[in-house]
């Protein structure tokens, strides 16, 4: 019965990551640490990469530091949890970098409920170039609103 309780885990793991998620972006990406993903809402170089890109090393060293406190029998929900924050940055990943922002040139033609709810909350959200003023701070999770049909 051990492994209900780490799947139950790695679920909850990775539901509570949407609300992390949404609240590192609206309260230290669009905060103090808005100089890193300013670059995000208005492109200033060349480069492919972003600065925005350092909050996925952040959640990437949390996840191996879940990994790291299993192997060595520490917590032994340690690997539940590392894979739920795993399974959460791939899932935001496909949904924001390669779907969103076609980053990679995937997912062009998915034209679903859902999708086109997700990307006309992230259009809101991008529509303000500025740390103020935002919505629509979270990713997988869509206001109702934009999963309305217009008609």
């Amino acid at each position: 019965m051990d492994w209900f309780i780490y799947i139950a885990v790695f679920l909850l793991t990775f539901c509570v990551m949407e609300f992390m998620a949404w609240f590192s972006h609206k309260y230290i990406m669009h905060g103090f640490l808005w100089y890193l993903h300013a670059d995000h809402h208005k492109k200033d170089h060349d480069s492919w990469f972003e600065r925005n890109d350092a909050f996925f090393i952040f959640y990437a060293v949390i996840s191996i530091g879940f990994f790291l406190l299993w192997q060595y029998d520490i917590l032994k929900i340690g690997l539940s949890i590392g894979l739920g924050i795993f399974a959460y940055g791939l899932a935001y990943f496909m949904v924001h970098d390669i779907f969103i922002h076609q980053r990679f040139k995937m997912f062009r033609n998915a034209n679903g409920r859902y999708a086109r709810g997700v990307r006309r909350a992230h259009k809101m959200h991008h529509k303000h170039i500025g740390k103020e003023d935002g919505e629509c701070f979270g990713m997988l999770w869509v206001p109702m609103k934009y999963l309305k049909d217009k008609k």
